[in-house]
């Protein structure tokens, strides 16, 4: 599956998510990863169960709602799961191709999509498998941001200032435990695990948030605390997969060489939301040059993006001509989620519930152990 099959995939059902929504509530206490019951289903067999090898696997696409969770087919629009689990549900992709992560206040529950396709030489190895919401539960009080990166996974418990580790293969495994590190205070956070060993990741309170700092076997190595209100980070293209850049409201901050490097704006500039790829050394951002101390004043709508280079700490904009929101931010090929080729949206699907969130998988690892393992793959 190419990539811009992946986003035509994506823009078939992207034209009916109304609302979609990324920061979190939540209560309560819990500790560390454990096994729990998931919500029943429909499923005539276990999650995960039924490996059948296939020709081909069409990209699914999960959708949250007030009512549970849907499961579509990207190609045709059929259902092909519904899961029952009121309440209010946010959606990461695991980075394994496969799963994706479930945040539901105090826990992030593994919903297992049934696809995999496994590169094996020249050619692919495609199956599938029941799909569902699976047992393997992670506790995580105030559930917050899941970042894959370089075959890793790190989950961040904003409300004890925990993160958990775990290669992104194995997200599914009822029996392999996450590497548990602990931040200095709970706070909204985020962390990305590097395949040095580093791991990188904020601190603060939960009333104000500015440092970033790196750890390696458990000792810091660097630190920044110019970042005020940091949020959000993002993996662009390295050699070594050892950069990640962290939105804030001074500019934001790259972690590149074992060092952090403070990207120079004027004024106020928030770049909070951030996406990434692998394939490129430069990171989407959104673009804020208004600051709100007042939480009934009126959102900014900007119209610019920002254009971060990861290799020399410098920041662009372009001028879109509209607005949009966090969401709307995606890295592709023509960063636009709409039929690539036609320029038109291709299929409408109507739905029974108004979706909040969405996940897209087409059964590749979006975040692979190894860079070399898909060189010479058409994904």
């Amino acid at each position: 599956m190419n990539t811009t099959t992946h986003l035509r995939a994506l823009a078939l059902t992207a034209t009916a998510a109304v609302a979609l929504s990324a920061c979190g509530n939540s209560t309560s206490s819990a500790g560390s990863s454990k096994t729990s019951t998931p919500s029943s289903t429909t499923a005539t067999a276990p999650v995960g169960s039924n490996e059948k090898e296939a020709a081909t696997v069409n990209p699914r696409v999960l959708l949250s709602h007030d009512q549970g969770l849907t499961l579509l087919d990207a190609e045709t629009g059929k259902t092909l799961k519904e899961t029952k689990k009121p309440g209010f549900l946010r959606l990461s992709n695991a980075g394994d191709g496969r799963h994706v992560m479930v945040s539901d206040a105090d826990f992030l529950r593994v919903f297992d999509m049934g696809i995999s396709s496994q590169p094996h030489g020249d050619h692919t190895h495609n199956y599938t498998y029941e799909p569902g919401l699976a047992e393997r539960t992670f506790a995580a009080p105030k559930a917050g941001h899941v970042v894959p990166h370089a075959g890793k996974v790190s989950l961040f418990s904003d409300g004890a200032g925990t993160i958990q580790t775990l290669d992104a293969d194995q997200v599914g495994s009822k029996t392999v435990e996450p590497h548990t590190a602990k931040t200095k205070a709970p706070h909204h956070g985020v962390a990305i695990a590097l395949p040095d060993g580093t791991m990188v990741h904020t601190e603060g309170t939960k009333d104000a948030r500015k440092s970033i700092v790196a750890t390696k076997n458990g000792k810091e190595i660097a630190r920044t605390d110019d970042c005020e209100g940091v949020h959000g980070e993002a993996a662009p293209h390295s050699e070594g997969d050892d950069v990640a850049v962290f939105g804030c409201e001074s500019g934001p901050v790259v972690y590149r060489d074992g060092d952090f490097h403070k990207v120079k704006v004027s004024g106020y500039v928030r770049n909070g939301n951030l996406a990434g790829s692998h394939e490129s050394p430069i990171v989407l951002g959104d673009h804020k040059t208004k600051k709100i101390d007042d939480e009934n004043a009126e959102a900014e709508h900007p119209t610019k993006v920002a254009l971060i280079d990861s290799r020399n700490d410098s920041l662009t904009t372009v001028e879109l001509g509209s607005s949009y929101w966090f969401r709307s931010l995606a890295r592709g090929p023509e960063l636009v989620v709409i039929d690539l080729e036609s320029g038109k949206v291709a299929k409408r699907i109507s739905l029974a519930n108004t979706p909040v969130e969405m996940a897209v998988v087409d059964g590749v690892a979006e975040a692979p152990a190894h860079k070399e393992a898909h060189e010479g793959h058409a994904h």
